[in-house]
């Protein structure tokens, strides 16, 4: 996007919220983000434990290394035309909670709906249970070298959820300061794993059966990387779910805006370093990973492909000490992500959206959103405890995924229905200037917005046999649980509609400025 479509959206967007913000206690919070937070708060938010833990299953999904590799750059591509596109969003409307005003610039009537809605899906969502218990997991295998048992991997994963609710809740700079410190961490940590891939290809593997070819297992999966190819739209799809789920985290920074200094030149330079990094490091981790293991040892290792590398090349010693780097990267996502959420719940909780507002929207009694925080760590803790062992991981990154889906490919076409009809209808299509938006930014909306589509209507159909997402659910569980909770907020909205709004006059300012479609 252009630096002249920057500063004219965030023009607009500031005369936009002007209003809202002289009574919006968001207005009056310190200006704590600058260009390297948000780049460690997107950044922390992306790479968590995707990389580590997905790969296997991306593919035993695929079947080839040529597949799995287009699809990591397929989801590059889609990552990085989505973080044009919330770039956008972003500097034309600067402030705290990223989908929800989009949503509700697009839809503002009936006035509260698809508030509700965003607001079910968002916060009856335990998002960073998934890496919680991936934190646990890695830790444990560090510390005890074996696999822990259920009930010990729960409860460390519960320790970890809570230490992140408690940092950004009470404590909100230092908590910053250690995702900062995480986030330059898992940088050196990713950059073994792709070193340890050059090692891989030059010098073999060590150990094996002990037979000289052994060492050069790893260079087979390049000779043919087409090989066992097992493509279906059930099964890409699902793959790439797994992928766009290592990716997630690009729109971190715009849950935060209202707490950035100069937001509009700190979302563009931030989102552009964070996906640039983050895209190399991936492409050079996966070359690594096929470079040290042949392809069963990979299907077969579960979550834990990285500390098969590490255990192949270097050995036990260096594979702990990988492991507890994996396991403060997924501390490091956790923390991204319930900073980000408990910014999400609070301002959900100043438009009344719901139960109990005033207690989410409260900023009491360390000037940061704890009881927001509290409402993500409940759910996060329900799924940790309550989800069946084996399909945890792969429930919370799918049902997290789908509803996403639906809001990314709204809000992409959205922007492309208001750059053909706002310059012909309405001066505030001038005013925000939308009729202006280049051809890049278009293509990459489009691209973002048809990607989204195809990830929410291919899960309705049922995978082939060995396609599965899960061990003991059904294969349209997180596919239905999306579509319930869209469903849970739109009847919420009913009920409140019914008996009246506790914070009409503020939603009637809200809404008053808003077009409709």
């Amino acid at each position: 996007m252009s630096s002249s479509e920057s500063e004219s959206l965030a023009s607009a967007g500031v005369q936009h919220y002007g209003s809202i913000q002289q009574d919006s206690p968001a207005h009056h919070q310190k200006k704590d983000i600058g260009i390297v937070s948000a780049v460690f708060i997107i950044f922390n938010r992306i790479i968590g434990t995707g990389i580590f833990a997905t790969p296997g299953a991306i593919l035993a999904l695929t079947g080839s290394v040529g597949l799995s590799l287009l699809l990591w750059l397929l989801g590059t591509l889609i990552a990085a035309a989505g973080m044009q596109t919330y770039i956008v969003w972003g500097t034309a409307f600067p402030k705290n909670g990223a989908e929800k005003n989009y949503l509700e610039y697009l839809f503002p009537k009936p006035a509260y709906l698809t508030t509700c809605i965003y607001a079910a899906n968002s916060s009856l969502m335990g998002w960073a249970a998934g890496n919680s218990l991936v934190f646990g997991e890695y830790a444990l295998k560090a510390l005890l070298g074996q696999e822990p048992s259920s009930f010990v991997l729960k409860l460390t994963s519960f320790v970890c959820v809570t230490l992140a609710f408690l940092l950004h809740g009470t404590m909100l700079r230092w908590g910053l300061r250690l995702q900062n410190i995480l986030g330059v961490f898992k940088l050196f940590v990713v950059a073994i794993v792709a070193a340890t891939g050059f090692f891989a290809l030059r010098n073999g593997i060590t150990g094996g059966d002990g037979l000289p070819e052994d060492r050069w297992r790893g260079r087979e999966n390049f000779r043919d990387i087409w090989k066992g190819t097992t493509a279906s739209p059930a099964s890409i799809c699902l793959a790439l779910y797994s992928v766009i789920w290592s990716f997630i985290g690009f729109s971190n920074a715009n849950y935060a805006m209202s707490e950035m200094r100069d937001p509009a030149r700190t979302i563009k330079i931030a989102g552009a370093w964070a996906i640039a990094v983050v895209a190399v490091l991936y492409l050079l981790s996966n070359v690594a990973y096929f470079a040290g293991a042949s392809k069963d040892e990979i299907i077969h290792s579960g979550r834990l492909v990285v500390s098969l590398l590490m255990r192949n090349i270097w050995g036990e010693i260096v594979e702990r000490w990988v492991n507890v780097g994996v396991a403060c990267s997924a501390l490091g996502n956790v923390l991204a992500v319930s900073f980000a959420q408990g910014r999400v719940n609070q301002e959900l909780g100043k438009e009344g959206a719901l139960p109990f507002s005033q207690l989410w929207a409260s900023s009491w009694p360390f000037n940061a959103p704890l009881a927001g925080l509290a409402l993500h760590w409940f759910f996060c803790v329900l799924i940790i405890f309550f989800v069946p062992p084996g399909d945890t991981y792969n429930f919370v990154i799918n049902m997290a995924s789908y509803p996403l889906t639906v809001i990314n490919a709204t809000i992409s076409f959205g922007l492309i229905y208001l750059y053909l009809w706002s310059p012909l209808h309405t001066s505030e299509g001038h005013q925000y200037r939308w009729h202006n938006l280049s051809f890049i930014t278009l293509a990459s909306t489009a691209f973002f917005g048809i990607a989204n589509l195809f990830l929410f209507i291919v899960p309705l159909t049922k995978p082939p046999p060995g396609a599965e997402p899960y061990e003991h659910l059904p294969y349209w569980i997180h596919a239905a649980a999306g579509w319930g909770l869209f469903t849970i907020g739109t009847i919420w909205w009913a009920l409140r509609r019914g008996r009246g709004w506790d914070q009409a006059d503020k939603g009637a300012e809200l809404h008053s400025d808003y077009r409709p479609l």
